[in-house]
C-alpha cells in the first residue's frame, strides 16, 4: 500500500483551535491553558486518506513525537532523515522527535490509549524500543508551526521516554543515521526540520 492511501486520524483545524482562539506556533507545554482544550478536540478526529489531507489545511493530522533521552537526562537521540524513506520534504533535516501518523484502532475506544499505542508503534519499528523500555512515556507538550507546508497540515502530540543507550537499534539504516548528543550541544547542529527546531528553543531553552 502506498503511504498515500494510508488511513490516518485528523482533527478539523476549526475545532482543534476553536475558531483560532487557541492557535499557536512553536511548542507549549501542559501548563499552557491551550494545551488540554486542544487535546480534548482530538477525541472528535475524522480517518482520512493520507494523500487526500496533505494538501488541505483545513485538518490537521494527528503525530506522535517522541523525544529519547538517556536515562540522567543528559543526552538526547538526533537523527537524520536520510533519501529514500518517509517525508521527502525532511530528507537531509535532523530530528530530536521519533514522528509518525497515528492511525485509527477501530477496536479501542479510549483516544489516549490509541495515540499511547501508535506512539509505542513508532518506537518499535525505527528505533527497535518495545517491552519495559517504553512504559514510562511523559507527555511534554505539543508542537505546531503553521509557517512551512509540511507543519501547516500537521500537529504533534510531544512525548518523551528515557531509556539506556544500548536499548536503542537503529532500524530503518537505509533511511535514519541515529547519534546521541549531549543536550547542551543541542543547538549546535543544523540544519534541523522546524519541529525540532522549536522545541529546542521553547521546551530547552536553547
Amino acid at each position: 500500500m502506498s503511504k498515500f492511501d494510508e488511513q490516518i486520524l485528523v482533527v478539523p483545524r476549526e475545532q482543534l483551535f476553536n475558531s483560532e482562539e487557541h492557535a499557536f506556533n512553536g511548542f507549549i507545554g501542559k501548563e499552557d491553558p491551550r494545551y488540554q482544550a486542544i487535546v480534548d478536540t482530538f477525541k472528535n478526529f475524522d480517518v482520512k486518506r493520507r494523500g487526500d489531507m496533505e494538501e488541505d489545511s483545513s485538518y490537521k493530522q494527528l503525530i506522535s513525537y517522541v523525544i529519547i533521552s538517556t536515562a540522567d537526562d543528559k543526552e538526547t537521540l538526533v537523527y537524520e532523515r536520510l533519501g529514500g524513506g518517509g517525508e521527502e520534504r525532511l530528507h537531509g533535516l535532523l530530528s530530536i522527535g521519533v514522528g509518525g501518523h497515528m492511525n485509527d484502532i477501530p477496536e479501542v475506544t479510549d483516544i489516549n490509549e490509541k495515540l499511547s499505542i501508535n506512539a509505542k508503534r513508532e518506537l518499535e519499528e525505527e528505533v527497535g524500543l518495545a517491552g519495559e523500555d517504553v512504559n514510562d512515556i511523559e507527555i511534554m507538550g505539543l508542537i505546531n508551526d503553521d509557517d512551512n507546508d509540511v507543519g501547516l497540515v500537521h500537529i504533534g502530540l510531544v512525548l518523551k521516554v528515557s531509556v539506556s543507550k544500548d536499548s536503542v537499534s537503529n532500524m530503518e539504516a537505509d533511511t535514519l543515521a541515529l547519534k546521541w548528543k549531549d543536550n547542551n550541544e543541542l543547538s549546535d547542529l543544523s540544519p534541523y526540520e522546524s519541529w525540532s527546531e522549536l522545541i529546542i528553543r521553547d521546551a530547552y531553552g536553547r
